[in-house]
């Protein structure tokens, strides 16, 4: 969103919770974006009701795009993300694997599966209660985004922190992949299931963020993750 508001010329303001890491406030400061830091105790969920409380109270000067409630979020897996797994796979995929934050790639592929390729089985990928997944959230105990249909997802996997963390660093130490902690959670997920199908099965998971996001985190302080630097 940064991004995209710093091509187009637009001021932009985004609340985050302070338990944040220190990259992600720098990369989105590079870009020209205020932050307004929410308490780290509540969250996201802390973050979203800031968020709202802006728009009640000074609505007038501020377009919120709320991707946990915006339909062009899972739209827009419907129109690409989904139509280039079916092409790259050629339609030779049976389970799609995506970890649960706004839950947009979940929807928007889920329905165009259902539609197109109705074998595809979708798994969500969701971290476990009080967790450290940055990304992702636990249904039962944060804001279900407006966009989630849970009838659209054929199984869910719960993600402790650890797993996350440890295939996390693989992907970068055995795959020269540096990717995030959600894609950590994604490809645990995608290696449960794919221990469960046949020979010459297909997954494919999604790794949507990126490694240097979480330089400063606990994933990187020991091999255990739990020790202080």
């Amino acid at each position: 969103m940064a991004m995209i508001a710093a091509a187009m010329g637009y001021r932009i303001k985004l609340t985050m919770p302070a338990c944040v890491s220190e990259e992600r406030r720098s990369i989105l400061h590079a870009l020209g974006a205020e932050l307004e830091l929410t308490p780290g105790c509540d969250k996201t969920d802390g973050a979203i009701k800031r968020a709202n409380n802006i728009m009640d109270t000074n609505g007038e000067h501020y377009f919120m795009p709320n991707q946990f409630s915006n339909p062009a979020n899972w739209k827009s897996h419907y129109e690409t993300t989904a139509p280039e797994i079916i092409r790259d796979t050629q339609g030779e995929i049976d389970v799609f694997v995506a970890g649960m934050g706004t839950t947009g790639t979940l929807m928007g592929c889920s329905r165009y599966f259902r539609e197109k390729n109705p074998k595809v089985k979708v798994i969500g990928i969701e971290p476990s209660l009080n967790h450290r997944i940055q990304g992702l959230k636990n249904m039962n105990e944060a804001i279900v985004p407006d966009i989630y249909k849970p009838e659209l997802i054929d199984k869910k996997l719960n993600c402790q922190d650890d797993d996350a963390f440890n295939h996390f660093r693989d992907l970068a130490l055995k795959e020269g992949l540096f990717c995030g902690l959600s894609s950590g959670a994604a490809l645990w997920g995608a290696l449960e299931i794919a221990r469960e199908l046949p020979r010459g099965s297909t997954v494919v998971a999604i790794l949507p963020d990126r490694g240097e996001r979480y330089l400063s985190t606990e994933a990187f302080r020991s091999v255990c993750a739990l020790c202080p630097p």
